[in-house]
Formats: C-alpha cells, structure tokens, sequence
C-alpha cells in the first residue's frame, strides 16, 4: 500500500469530488450537521479554486493505492508567502502518513513558486488539522486576513532545499 501525490488540475473528477467531500466535512462540523447537496455546491461556488494552478498556486491530488485520498492547495499570496488550502484526506485513509506527505509536497510545490512563508487559517474544532499543523513546525501567527470561518493563523518558514 503506498501513497502517490501529484498536482492535478482542482476539476479533474477526482480532484472535484475530494474537493467536495472536503467542504462537506468542514461545512457539516461547523453547522453540527449534515450539509446539504445544495450547500456544498454553494460553497464551491465562486471559491476562487481556478487561482490553484501555476503560477498563482497549485493542487495536489494524493492516492493511496491508485484511489483518490487526499488533497491539498496552496495560493500565492504575494511574491514570498503561499496559503495552505484545502487540506483533507478521507477518513478511511487517515493515520496512513499521507497528511505528512502531502504537507511535505505542499510546501515543495510552494518553494518552486518562489514562496520563503507558508501561511494558514483554519478553525479551533478542527483539531485534528492544527495538530497536524503544529507537528509539521507551524507555528500561531497574528491573523493576515479576516472572515467568518478563520479561529486562528498559523504559520512557518520554508527553508530552501537547493
């Protein structure tokens, strides 16, 4: 059994689906409930995902054992900062390392954008992500936006692997 992570482009039928699984989960645990199909289409809408793909950024599909996993995005902020985005795995393939790795590619995939800063905002109910965060050398930062959804900002340096 063995992980594969690549970028993709963010509407593939794989990388669309894992992209609306992801904002299930997080819509359905900030609403205490299932969201709806209506809902996630909503919140897809108009996301800003096309910006995902060189040289504003990029998204990375991870499988594991040739089946869609994982996902992850990052968006060039400015000349030396990217945002993580979108980061998720499914849930029958968590504790499989895959996470590690596809945080490891994210920021590989950030350096080659140019990016010095990896930069991130995220809830406090999703723990189980700002654990993985924490592990990987991020670190709370003061908040570089606003919005509804964003409880904290982390936060790390990319050192260069030349």
């Amino acid at each position: 059994m063995t992980w594969q992570l690549a970028p993709e482009a963010f509407d593939t039928v794989d990388a669309t689906s894992l992209r609306r699984d992801y904002y299930d989960e997080v819509a359905s645990r900030y609403w205490k409930r299932p969201a709806t199909g209506e809902e996630i289409d909503q919140g897809l809408a108009n996301d800003g995902v096309e910006l995902l793909r060189p040289p504003t950024g990029q998204f990375l599909v991870g499988r594991y054992d040739g089946e869609a996993a994982a996902c992850g995005g990052l968006l060039m902020l400015d000349s030396e900062r990217a945002e993580l985005t979108r980061v998720y795995l499914r849930p029958a393939f968590r504790g499989k390392k895959g996470a590690s790795l596809l945080l490891e590619l994210l920021e590989s995939e950030a350096r080659l954008l140019g990016a010095a800063r990896m930069v991130l905002n995220t809830r406090l109910d999703l723990v189980e992500a700002r654990s993985l965060y924490v592990r990987h050398g991020y670190q709370e930062i003061p908040a570089y936006c606003t919005g509804l959804y964003i409880d904290i900002c982390y936060g790390k340096d990319l050192v260069r692997r030349d």
